[in-house]
């Protein structure tokens, strides 16, 4: 699980996030929506350490959080586009392979491991195409399977689709609601999209001010979750 207890963040004298609470389970898609200004990006940071936090602490499964539970997939991709689809995922081990292993080359089982996320993912017939002849949707979903040879126990997606089209959009968050019930990790994705929180996340949290406003199953109107992203007046 992963928990973010009494976050508080400022941004010099102004107040981002005032003491939110929020816990993912492992198995849980959850669902961040806020109005653009309402802090749910900046949980997001929050939570893989990427800000400073002024109170509250960030723990999984009950323990200090370390970095290599946590890994991370955001909007802009950040494949390398003239490498391989194959060396891109394998990237993902290096945080816990030695220095003259990557300088040398992914050594053969993490190249087996690299592969075997991309099955997961749907891409293994890509393995050896150059990232950067993917389409979009294809290329975040290397970014994810990079992001299970990380082995996390916590994914956090920061508006992992709002550069793709409808029909991608909908794979990837399909394939993080996959990764979250059938491999067991805690998932995070900040979404602009209400209709998509809706049909794919487990459960919705929403924000307004730096504040949790909603926290709840996400089967009721869409209507009530585009609420959420409305300007405070």
């Amino acid at each position: 699980m992963l928990a973010l207890s009494g976050i508080t963040v400022r941004y010099g004298e102004r107040p981002v996030l005032h003491g939110v609470d929020v816990t993912v389970s492992r198995g849980e898609l959850l669902a961040v929506l806020g109005a653009n200004g309402s802090g749910k990006s900046t949980l997001l940071r929050a939570a893989a350490d990427l800000v400073p936090v002024a109170a509250g602490q960030v723990t999984v499964d009950g323990g200090p959080r370390d970095r290599l539970d946590l890994a991370l997939v955001f909007q802009r991709i950040h494949l390398v586009r003239r490498r391989s689809v194959l060396d891109n995922v394998c990237a993902g081990a290096l945080g816990r392979l030695p220095l003259r292993s990557s300088l040398l080359g992914f050594p053969r089982e993490v190249r087996e491991e690299a592969m075997a996320c991309l099955e997961r993912v749907g891409l293994a017939d890509r393995a050896h195409d150059r990232a950067g002849s993917l389409s979009g949707g294809q290329q975040q979903r290397v970014a994810v399977a990079r992001a299970l040879c990380q082995r996390p126990r916590v994914v956090l997606a920061d508006e992992p689709v709002s550069a793709l089209d409808p029909a991608a959009s909908e794979q990837v968050l399909a394939l993080l609601a996959e990764l979250a019930h059938v491999e067991g990790l805690a998932v995070l994705a900040v979404l602009h999209q209400p209709a998509l929180a809706a049909r794919h996340a487990d459960r919705v949290v929403g924000l307004r001010d730096g504040r949790v406003v909603l926290d709840g199953r996400p089967d009721q109107s869409v209507d009530s979750l585009y609420q959420v992203l409305e300007p405070v007046s």
